[in-house]
């Protein structure tokens, strides 16, 4: 076996095409854009070139087949968040094979020492949490857009090396024609009552309004979890800019108190229903194709992209008065009839408590592993937030 550099365009191409042909009996499994994955490692697209680098590898059999690949990076900016320096380790695809896999976690873990890392954590992404982070280890259905699937033998690959969990990813998953519980409407009802409040949905035209609201919550409510920096009012734009082709009004939610914006809920249609027939070409004839199936109700599933709540009105039934004002609108449209959180990590018991409280359930787990380059050093899992 060898390991070989992505460093061509052969190689570029060998990168998205091996999950193609690995993946090609698993009828659950959604070829990702190949532009997605692609700009993840092109410095004039990911802004994480500005404080990072990244590098990615194939392996090779003795018949030069492929056999594997992976993906490293360090991020300057959150390397030093917790207790090891640590660096990324990412889009991990193998065939079952230990030799093979254990092969491509050391090319990894090489390159991350020579970098100055005395940990990595993978699989994840070199960019925002919110997509392509962990393993999926139970769950085996279709991924949601941006999240990672895997076989189930990858599990057994990971700790067999002596990767360990640092948390697990949990998406929750409810019926979206089943009613809420009535504590909620209880809530809702309370805050409702105080003419302080009041909740709305996004309007496209004003998306830079709405922005900086995002802006304001996302920073108040997210910038103590591990590793998570503030965003700026650019990146904010951008992410909204991003959302906005598949964005529907109905489905981004947002809260006020005297006029400051205290909590959103954003949710949009989940556009892999729709992705999954372009096979991972977004090219003229698969722009075609998803405008059919966009039109044509081919998209039934709604998706959490995230909540949040600022922390001086966590508590308040706050959480249950966005969800009851979204459900208002939403249930009785019949558009949609399936919802998935975006994963929520184990280190956040407030927010499960959360989803479990309006009767959603684990759907898919993931599991984010660190592994301490050091055998001596101990291993602690990520801090819970209180």
């Amino acid at each position: 076996m060898k390991i070989v550099e992505v460093a061509d365009s052969q190689t570029r191409k060998e990168f998205l095409m091996f999950p193609v042909r690995l993946y090609k009996e698993d009828k659950n499994w959604i070829r990702p854009l190949d532009k997605d994955i692609e700009g993840i490692f092109d410095p004039e697209v990911n802004k994480f070139f500005r404080h990072g680098e990244a590098i990615r590898w194939l392996l090779k059999d003795d018949n030069n087949n492929t056999i594997g690949r992976v993906a490293a990076f360090v991020n300057n900016k959150t390397a030093k968040a917790t207790d090891y320096i640590t660096g990324g380790m990412g889009f991990f695809e193998c065939i079952n094979i230990q030799e093979a896999a254990f092969m491509l976690f050391d090319t990894c873990k090489k390159w991350l020492e020579e970098k100055g890392m005395e940990a990595m954590d993978g699989p994840i992404n070199f960019g925002e949490r919110l997509n392509w982070w962990g393993l999926l280890v139970d769950g085996f259905v279709e991924p949601n857009y941006g999240m990672p699937y895997h076989f189930p033998y990858y599990r057994s690959l990971f700790e067999a090396y002596g990767w360990k969990t640092y948390f697990e990813q949990y998406t929750y998953h409810r019926p979206v024609d089943a009613p809420l519980p009535e504590l909620y409407a209880e809530k809702a009802d309370r805050i409702n009552r105080d003419p302080k409040y009041r909740f709305e949905r996004i309007k496209k035209k004003h998306l830079e309004k709405y922005a900086e609201d995002f802006r304001i919550i996302y920073n108040k409510a997210w910038v103590k979890h591990t590793g998570v920096r503030e965003t700026s009012k650019a990146l904010a734009l951008a992410q909204m800019k991003k959302m906005e082709p598949v964005m529907d009004e109905d489905l981004v939610w947002f809260a006020y108190y005297d006029n400051e914006p205290v909590a959103f809920f954003i949710m949009i249609p989940e556009v892999n229903q729709i992705f999954k027939h372009v096979n991972g070409k977004l090219d003229l004839l698969g722009k075609l194709k998803f405008l059919y199936y966009k039109y044509t109700g081919a998209c039934k599933k709604m998706f959490g992209v995230v909540f949040g709540v600022v922390p001086e009105f966590q508590g308040k039934g706050l959480e249950g008065a966005i969800v009851m004002a979204a459900a208002k609108v939403i249930q009785p449209s019949g558009r949609y009839t399936d919802f998935e959180m975006n994963w929520i990590g184990s280190f956040n018991p407030k927010m499960m408590k959360i989803c479990e409280s309006v009767g959603s359930k684990v759907l898919k787990t993931h599991i984010t592993y660190r592994y301490i380059f050091d055998p001596t050093k101990e291993f602690r899992p990520a801090p819970i937030i209180e």
